[in-house]
């Protein structure tokens, strides 16, 4: 009984750790989204590059989870993030987005990342679209 007892105690500690660990990590994510404004620096479309057309926009994430689509100072659109790194997926969701930012919604699967750089990739059917974001 006594076995059953620490065994039990020994995996809710366990448990409880690797829920801590997964917290910390989400935190870190929030840390790095939302220091500082990002800008797209390379986004293609099936190897075709569409960058110029995100030249005028800058991002700002939010802890909150929401982040602005600022165009020339200007906010033009706030829309929701998220981001998952036990699965390396960030999202974003521009609600009734006009080009170019309905090109960001979904999900993204983060192929390359570290502080200031964020690399990713989105397949839909047949397209694929690639993405790098810069922190300035």
């Amino acid at each position: 009984m006594k076995r059953l007892i620490m065994a039990c105690s020994l995996l809710l500690l366990l448990t409880g750790c690797k829920k801590a660990i997964e917290n910390a990590q989400d935190d870190l994510v929030i840390r790095a989204m939302t220091d500082g404004e990002w800008v797209i620096s390379s986004f293609t479309v099936n190897g075709t590059p569409t960058t110029p057309d995100y030249s005028l926009y800058k991002f700002k994430y939010y802890s909150n989870r929401t982040v602005d689509a600022i165009k020339s100072g200007t906010v033009e659109k706030t829309g929701t993030w998220d981001g998952n790194t036990s699965t390396m997926i960030i999202s974003a969701n521009f609600t009734a987005a006009t080009y170019p930012l309905n090109q960001i919604n979904g999900s993204w699967l983060i192929t390359r990342n570290s502080w200031t750089y964020v690399e990713a990739t989105q397949t839909i059917g047949s397209d694929v679209k690639t993405l790098r974001l810069d922190k300035q």
